[in-house]
C-alpha cells in the first residue's frame, strides 16, 4: 500500500469515526475517536480467529507507517504550535515556577520513581528489565501530553487558573522528558556516556539551547508577519514556523519541542497584538483551530488501531495492568512537594493537587518514543505497558476528570 493510499484510508477512517461520535456516542472526539479505532482493531482481530486475514494485512501496513516519525517529526510540531498559540503569556508567567518546577525536577524524579518500581515491580511476574531499560520507560512515560491535555481539559470547563497551570506543564515537560529519554537511550544504546557532566551538556544543548533558538524563530517571524498585511501570507509564515522550525531545531541537535512553544507564544502574544490585523488574526486562529482538531482526531485514531501491533502475551499485559498504579504514583511523588511548597503563597485555586495529578494524561508522544526502541522483548513489553498506560489514561482519567473540575468550580464560588 502507498503511502498516498494509506493517507487516505487513514483520513477517511477518522472522517468517518468522527461522524459516528458526534452522532451517537457524544464522547468527547479525541476519546471517540480512539475508542471506535481500537474497536476497529479488535473486530479486525476477531476476524482474523475466523480464518480472515484483515488483521494481518492492515498490521502490516500499520507497520509501514513510523508511527513515531510521523508523530515525532510530523505532527507533534503543528499541535505544539496550535497548544501554544492560544496560551496567555502574562498568564504563563505568573504560574512560572510551578511549571518549570514540575516540568524539569518533576519529571527527572517520576522518572526515577516510576524506573524503581517497574525494575521490581516487573520482576513479581518473572520479567526482568535491566536498570537502564527501565529507566528509559521512566521517561518515556513520565511526561504529560500536552494534546491529550489541551482537547480534554478545556472541553471539560477548568478554571483558567488551573488551565494555565495544567497546560503549560505539559507543553514544557514534553521537551524535557524528550531530552531525559534520550539520554537514557543513548546511554542504554552506548551512544552516550552516563556522566553528570554528559547529562548536563545534553541538557544544555537541547533544552537551553532549543529554547534561544525558539525565542530567536518567534522573534524574526514576528518582524516578518509586521512588514506584511495579507493573511494568505501570514498564516503560511505561521505554518513554516512550525514545520521548518521544528525540522531545522531538530537538524541542530536542539529540542523541537521547547523551540516551538517558546515561538508560538511569542507568536501568539507578541504577534498578535503588534504584527496582526485583526483580519489576520482571525484567519489565523480559525485555520490554527481546524488544523489542530483535524490531526488530533487522526492522531486518537491511530493510537486506537496501534492496538493491532501490540503483544497479548499474558505476562506483558499484566505488568501493563501493573503499571497504572506505578505511574500515578510516580505522578503524586513528583507532583505533590512543589505544590505544596508553592502553594503556601496562597496563588492555588481548589483542589489543584488532585486535579494536576488525576489530568496529567499520557498520549501518543510515549506511545512514539516506545515505537522508536530497537526490536526485541524489552520493546515488546515496554511498548504494551506503554499502551495500557495511555489507554487506561485517556478513557479513565480523560472520562473521569471532568468531575473533578466540576468539584473545583463549586469550591471556587
Amino acid at each position: 500500500m502507498t503511502i498516498i493510499n494509506l493517507l487516505a484510508l487513514l483520513i477517511s477512517i477518522t472522517a468517518v469515526f468522527s461522524w459516528i461520535n458526534h452522532r451517537f456516542l457524544k464522547l468527547p472526539t479525541t476519546i471517540g475517536v480512539m475508542v471506535m479505532g481500537m474497536a476497529f482493531s479488535l473486530s479486525l482481530i476477531g476476524l482474523e480467529k475466523l480464518g480472515f486475514d484483515v488483521a494481518v494485512r492492515l498490521g502490516d501496513a500499520l507497520e509501514g507507517i513510523d508511527f513515531s516519525t510521523l508523530l515525532m517529526q510530523g505532527m507533534l510540531s503543528v499541535l505544539l504550535f496550535a497548544g501554544a498559540l492560544h496560551v496567555n503569556l502574562a498568564d504563563l508567567a505568573k504560574a512560572r515556577w510551578v511549571i518549570a518546577s514540575l516540568a524539569t525536577v518533576g519529571v527527572v524524579i517520576s522518572t526515577l520513581v516510576i524506573g524503581t518500581l517497574a525494575k521490581f515491580g516487573f520482576a513479581l511476574l518473572g520479567l526482568e528489565l535491566p536498570w537502564l531499560t527501565a529507566f528509559v520507560f521512566g521517561a518515556l512515560i513520565s511526561p504529560t501530553d500536552p494534546i491529550a491535555v489541551l482537547a480534554i481539559l478545556r472541553r471539560a470547563g477548568i478554571s483558567k487558573r488551573l488551565e494555565i497551570k495544567v497546560v503549560g506543564e505539559s507543553l514544557f515537560n514534553d521537551g524535557v522528558g524528550v531530552v531525559v529519554f534520550l539520554l537514557l537511550f543513548g546511554v542504554m544504546t552506548g551512544k552516550e556516556e552516563l556522566s553528570v557532566g554528559g547529562a548536563l551538556t545534553l541538557f544544555a544543548t537541547e533544552a537551553i539551547g532549543g529554547a534561544i533558538f525558539g525565542l530567536l524563530l518567534g522573534w524574526t517571524a514576528n518582524r516578518m508577519l509586521s512588514a506584511v498585511d495579507e493573511y494568505q501570507v501570514e498564516v503560511l509564515l505561521t505554518l513554516a514556523v512550525a514545520f521548518g522550525g521544528y525540522a531545522a531545531a531538530a537538524s541542530m541537535h536542539l529540542s523541537g519541542p521547547i523551540a516551538i512553544v517558546l515561538a508560538g507564544l511569542m507568536i501568539g502574544n507578541h504577534g498578535r497584538q503588534q504584527a496582526m490585523s485583526e483580519e489576520t488574526r482571525n484567519h489565523v486562529d480559525t485555520f490554527w483551530e481546524l488544523l489542530d482538531e483535524i490531526l488530533n482526531a487522526i492522531l486518537f485514531v491511530l493510537i486506537g488501531v496501534e492496538l493491532l501491533l501490540i503483544s497479548a502475551e499474558i505476562n506483558y499485559l499484566l505488568a501493563g495492568l501493573m503499571a497504572i498504579p506505578i505511574v500515578l504514583i510516580g505522578r503524586i511523588v513528583s507532583v505533590t512537594p512543589p505544590i505544596q511548597l508553592l502553594g503556601l503563597r496562597g496563588d492555588f485555586p481548589p483542589r489543584t493537587l488532585p486535579l494536576m495529578i488525576w489530568g496529567g494524561l499520557r498520549g501518543g508522544i510515549s506511545v512514539a518514543l516506545a515505537l522508536s526502541l530497537p526490536s526485541g522483548p524489552e520493546r515488546d513489553l515496554i511498548l504494551t505497558v506503554t499502551y495500557c498506560v495511555v489507554v487506561f489514561s485517556i478513557l479513565v482519567q480523560g472520562l473521569s476528570v471532568g468531575k473533578l473540575v466540576s468539584k473545583e468550580a463549586v469550591d471556587e464560588r
